[in-house]
């Protein structure tokens, strides 16, 4: 399992999703071009010393991403879905696509995703932020697959 960020631009986002992958074990995707310079200080104060631990691959544009993409479904999570994340069934390949935190993504990605989920929200919520989407989406993707990292129990 896979998250992948199309065209990210917002870098405290990104730097939360990549300690999220690096917490959780699950690779990170980032679908250039970035709405910011890679090594921005707020990409590395939000993913604090986890980006070491993060395994990231870096596409030089949709094309590239799709030609390299490994076997598995393109889930895209938008507010133009309409199954819940609980109410599907995630595959243990599954790449979890999240959109521009400014634009989504155009249609024609919207188009090529084998899956489209929206997370529910109550009446007048537009969307959540895109680390915390991804967290929720994640987690319980993680949850059914049984592919979360194994429990270290603290003495």
């Amino acid at each position: 399992m896979r998250i992948a960020l199309y065209q990210p631009d917002i870098p405290q986002n990104t730097g939360a999703i990549l300690r999220l992958g690096a917490c959780f074990g699950v690779g990170v995707d980032i679908i250039e071009p970035c709405g910011f310079v890679w090594d921005d200080r707020r990409l590395r104060r939000a993913g604090m010393d986890y980006l070491e631990l993060a395994s990231v691959r870096r596409y030089q544009s949709w094309d590239v991403f799709l030609s390299d993409k490994e076997v598995g479904r393109l889930v895209l999570l938008t507010t133009r879905g309409r199954v819940a994340p609980h109410s599907f069934a995630f595959c243990h390949n599954d790449v979890l696509l999240f959109g521009r935190e400014s634009a989504g993504v155009p249609d024609s990605v919207h188009d090529a995703a084998d899956e489209r989920l929206r997370i529910p929200m109550t009446a007048g919520a537009r969307s959540l932020n895109v680390a915390l989407s991804a967290a929720i989406v994640t987690a319980e993707a993680l949850r059914q697959t049984e592919l979360f990292p194994p429990e270290v129990i603290w003495s």
